[in-house]
C-alpha cells in the first residue's frame, strides 16, 4: 500500500510539471496570437490578458490526452534510470501491479477534468467569445445566410418554423421574421410575418405582424389578420437558441442531457451533442489508455539505445489512437455510428492493445 500511495505521489508531481510547462506554453502562445489579432483595435493590455486567461482552459483541456502521456513516459523513465522499477520488480512486484497507482491517478484526474474542468470551460468559451465580439464591434452571432437564419420549435399542438433574416447576439430578438406553424398531422396550419419579433418567457413577441390562416379552405390572403402587437407561444430559451448553433462543448455536462432532450422536443438533430456527451463520459477511460499506451514501451529496463525509440513509438501509437478517435467522432456525428460506439470504442480498444503489450513484455 505504501508502494502504490509512492507511486501515486510521483505521478501525480509528475502530471503537475507537464501540466505547468504546457500552461506556460500555451499561455505564450495565446497571447501572442490576441496581441495579432486585436492590437490594432482599442482593446488594452487587461483587456487582452482576460481573453487570453479565458482561452487557456479550452487549449489545456484539449491535449490532456498529449499530458498524461507525456507525465507517464516522465514517470516510468525517471523509475527506470533510479533503478526503483528494478528494485519494485525484484521485491516480487509485477509490472501491471506497479501500474494500479498510475491507473487510478489517471481515471481521478478524467473524473476531475470531466466533473469540473468541463463545466469551467464552457463558461469560459462562451466568455470569451462574448468579450472578443464586444471588441470588434460585432452585435450578431447567430449568421445568416442567403436565405436568412432558420429555427424551429415544437410542443404536443405541433411545430413551428420560425425564419429572420437577422438576430441580435443571444437570438432572442428577430427582424423580418416569419413563422409557419405545423399541425401534429404535418400540414400548415398558419404563417405569421413581422417586422420583429422578440423572444420572451414562454412566448415570441412580434410587432406589425400579419396573420394568414392555412388551414381553411378559403383563399388565406381574404382572411389575413393584421396585428401590431401580437404573441406566439414558445418553449425555446436564449441559451437553447445560441448554443444549437454553436459547439457543444460551450454546453457544461451536467446541462447536456436536458439539453439533448429540448433540442429533440424541438425537432433538432442532436446527434453532435448526444456523441459530444458521451466522448466526455468516456475520456476518463481514454486517459487511462493513454497511461496503459506509454506504460507499454517504458516499463521496462533500459537497454542501451533502445528508450528514445519506445517512446517514439509510444507517442506515435497515441496520436494514432487519438486521430482513430477523432475519425470515430466524425463518423458517429454523421450517424454513420452509434454514439456510444464511436465514443467509446477508441479508448477500450487502446487498453485492449495496451494490455497485451504489457502482457507479452511480462511474460513474454
Amino acid at each position: 500500500m505504501i508502494l502504490h500511495r509512492y507511486f501515486a505521489r510521483r505521478f501525480l508531481m509528475t502530471f503537475l510539471g507537464v501540466f505547468a510547462v504546457f500552461f506556460l506554453i500555451m499561455m505564450f502562445i495565446d497571447l501572442t496570437e490576441q496581441f495579432r489579432r486585436y492590437g490594432r483595435s482599442d482593446a488594452t493590455m487587461v483587456e487582452i490578458l482576460t481573453l487570453t486567461l479565458l482561452n487557456i482552459p479550452q487549449a489545456i483541456y484539449a491535449i490532456l490526452p498529449l499530458i498524461m502521456i507525456l507525465a507517464t513516459i516522465a514517470l516510468f523513465l525517471g523509475l527506470a534510470r533510479s533503478s526503483e522499477m528494478v528494485v519494485t520488480r525484484a521485491a516480487g512486484r509485477s509490472a501491471l501491479r506497479a501500474l494500479i497507482a498510475p491507473l487510478g491517478v489517471a481515471l481521478m484526474l478524467g473524473v476531475l477534468a470531466v466533473g469540473i474542468l468541463n463545466p469551467i470551460v464552457a463558461g469560459t468559451s462562451k466568455e470569451d467569445e462574448a468579450r472578443g465580439d464586444a471588441i470588434r464591434g460585432n452585435t450578431s452571432t447567430l449568421s445568416s445566410g442567403s436565405s436568412g437564419l432558420w429555427l424551429r420549435q415544437g410542443s404536443a399542438e405541433g411545430q413551428t418554423v420560425i425564419r429572420a433574416q437577422s438576430a441580435n447576439l443571444d437570438g432572442t430578438a428577430l427582424s423580418d421574421v416569419t413563422f409557419i406553424t405545423f399541425a401534429p398531422d404535418g400540414r400548415p396550419a398558419g404563417r405569421v410575418d413581422a417586422q420583429t419579433a422578440v423572444l420572451t418567457a414562454g412566448a415570441w413577441l412580434l410587432t406589425q405582424a400579419k396573420e394568414w390562416p392555412l388551414d381553411q379552405e378559403a383563399a388565406p390572403e381574404a382572411n389575413a389578420v393584421l396585428h401590431d402587437d401580437f404573441s406566439i407561444a414558445s418553449t425555446l430559451t436564449p441559451d437553447q437558441i445560441r448554443d444549437s448553433f454553436g459547439t457543444p462543448s460551450s454546453i457544461p455536462i451536467w446541462e447536456l442531457p436536458a439539453f439533448i432532450e429540448r433540442l429533440r422536443t424541438a425537432g433538432f438533430s442532436a446527434q453532435r451533442h448526444l456523441v459530444w456527451f458521451h466522448t466526455e463520459l468516456a475520456l476518463p477511460a481514454f486517459l487511462v489508455s493513454m497511461v496503459m499506451i506509454g506504460a507499454s514501451f517504458t516499463l521496462r529496463h533500459q537497454r542501451g539505445g533502445r528508450t528514445g525509440l519506445m517512446v517514439m513509438f509510444a507517442i506515435l501509437l497515441a496520436f494514432t489512437i487519438y486521430f482513430i478517435r477523432n475519425f470515430a467522432l466524425v463518423l458517429g456525428e454523421n450517424g454513420q455510428l452509434p454514439a456510444v460506439l464511436a465514443a467509446w470504442a477508441p479508448p477500450l480498444a487502446a487498453m485492449g492493445l495496451s494490455l497485451g503489450i504489457l502482457l507479452h513484455n511480462e511474460d513474454g
